[in-house]
């Protein structure tokens, strides 16, 4: 039987240089570059080889945010994807996970109406907030099955899988029902380009737009227990301080001088 497959994706910075305003606290977004989270490419690349595996099978891209976002659910539409689906939720906090998962489930209820679900896949975490609940959180919102460090789908059919999960320790081997949610690792696979032949469709692509009221979400509903954590202030991280450098005649001299040093400091 064919796959239904869910596959989320965020909008994320594309650079590490994120300056923060040191009046109010806030991480200054504005000129930012944009793109797919770099974990979630796996996460649709997984979606694809999917639907390629299981024969009639569809992948469909899901993803929430401000408008700015939508171009996230082209991308992995371009990556391979057949359709996408957008919640367009310029109030909604994408750094609160809380919050963001149960948009999240909310759509892909609405989805799963339309066309019962099998497998939702996740990237790990994300290069911004670095959560990496997200997926189970979901899970927990649908009471379905939740897998995290997803490195390998072995077997899969519309009732059930069979997945690898990376331990610290090992893998564990895990048998799960279907419809589930599944994280996936790097490890999982290596993720394909955008075809040329993909970002025509992508472009082409009618995307269904929703917003929080269509699900069914009232504003109260993203505050008080969906805002349990609250970033009241950011700031970079200190400078690092000047190194000590140890001078002397000869290396001899330098590497006696420097053992005292670290003895000094009781480092050594």
């Amino acid at each position: 039987m064919p796959l239904n497959i869910i596959v989320c994706v965020k909008n994320t910075p594309t650079t590490n240089n994120v300056g923060v305003d040191s009046a109010t606290g806030k991480v200054k977004s504005a000129g930012l570059t944009y793109a797919m989270n770099p974990f979630d490419e796996y996460a649709v690349e997984e979606a694809v080889r999917l639907k390629e595996r299981v024969p009639g099978s569809t992948a469909t891209a899901l993803s929430a945010g401000p408008e700015s976002s939508e171009g996230v659910v082209r991308d992995a539409i371009a990556r391979g994807c057949d359709g996408a689906a957008f919640v367009s939720a310029a109030d909604l906090d994408v750094n609160n996970p809380f919050a963001t998962s149960y948009a999240l489930a909310q759509a892909i209820k609405k989805l799963n109406e339309q066309k019962p679900v099998n497998v939702v896949l996740f990237g790990k975490n994300s290069s911004d907030g670095n959560s990496g609940v997200v997926g189970a959180e979901v899970a927990a919102w649908l009471d379905w099955p939740g897998i995290i460090s997803v490195k390998k789908i072995d077997s899969i059919d519309e009732k059930s899988a069979t997945v690898w999960r990376m331990m610290e320790d090992g893998t564990d081997v895990i048998k799960t029902s279907l419809p589930a949610c599944l994280s996936t690792v790097k490890e999982i696979n290596e993720p394909r380009l955008p075809s040329l032949k993909g970002k025509m469709a992508a472009k082409k692509a009618a995307v269904p737009k929703w917003t929080l009221a269509d699900l069914g979400i009232k504003p109260e509903d993203l505050s008080g227990a969906l805002s349990a954590a609250v970033v009241a202030r950011s700031s970079p991280p200190p400078s690092r301080p000047a190194g000590v450098r140890v001078e002397g005649a000869s290396a001899a001299e330098k590497a006696r001088k420097l053992v005292d040093l670290l003895i000094e400091r009781k480092l050594i």
